[in-house]
């Protein structure tokens, strides 16, 4: 069954260009040509993801933002902004929007994430899988075995050590580019695949400061500016602090270059 899309934006041209973008990949595709449209929609049901632009005549893509997380809290939606809304992409993420592109965004880049969008969608409900069918293992040896209840409930994540040009390793980081895990200090640390992509430019770049621009075009394809790398790159950063950072007010590892970008500081 076709994974389903909605797009809403009120520029009829862009609407049918994503539209046929998608569409070519056999996703099952919905247009509204507003947000009051795209509601009327969703009160059918829920969508595997949809594309909101924020600039709309009548109800504006912020606003319909609102709506979709109280309809539906796990519905990824991805935000359609120009370089002059960057500000109002940001607050769309710090609102509950799982990402953004900028207009006019490449096929390939739109088709490469939405399937990472998607994919990632799918991670909680997979590891939830796993982790019961790890405990029930552990259960059922426990019971064979006579071992102490207090054994432990889940196994150590570790990396195989295979093709050498798999993983980059720097301090306690270690980045498995296949799986696009990040290891810290043996410790699993889950990130977002557009989260995973910085820190790899980071751990590249180590110990060199990357540019605002550099750090955006590496790891999301962007050719920007440096104002507007550094709008694009804030968010991802206090987020990899989040996930990384004892505390992430004083960050330990991701330096801010004082109007220049950040550095991996080991």
């Amino acid at each position: 069954m076709a994974l389903t899309i909605l797009i809403v934006d009120d520029e009829e041209n862009l609407r049918k260009t994503l539209s046929r973008i998608l569409t070519k990949e056999e996703f099952d595709v919905t247009s509204a040509s507003s947000g009051e449209e795209a509601l009327q929609f969703l009160q059918a049901g829920a969508y595997d993801l949809a594309f909101i632009d924020l600039l709309m005549t009548g109800m504006d893509g912020m606003t319909l933002l609102g709506e979709i997380r109280s309809l539906y809290p796990e519905m990824p939606v991805l935000i359609l902004t120009a370089h002059a809304a960057l500000d109002s992409a940001i607050e769309a993420v710090r609102q509950g929007a799982r990402d953004y592109l900028v207009k006019p965004a490449d096929p390939p880049l739109i088709i490469a994430r939405v399937n990472e969008i998607l994919a990632e969608q799918k991670q909680p409900q997979r590891q939830r899988e796993i982790l019961f069918k790890i405990q029930n293992l552990v259960s059922e040896f426990q019971q064979l075995s006579g071992k102490p209840e207090d054994m432990p409930t889940s196994l150590p994540l570790t990396l195989p050590a295979t093709d050498p040009s798999r993983f980059l390793h720097r301090g306690p980081f270690t980045l498995d580019l296949h799986a696009r895990h990040l290891m810290m200090e043996n410790n699993f640390i889950p990130l977002s695949p557009s989260n995973f992509d910085y820190m790899v430019t980071l751990v590249r770049h180590c110990p060199n400061a990357v540019a605002y621009e550099v750090l955006v075009s590496e790891s999301q394809g962007y050719e920007v500016t440096r104002y507007e790398g550094r709008e694009m790159a804030r968010w991802r950063i206090h987020e990899l602090r989040k996930a990384l950072e004892p505390d992430p007010k004083k960050p330990r590892f991701i330096i801010t270059v004082r109007g220049s970008g950040y550095r991996l500081a080991l």
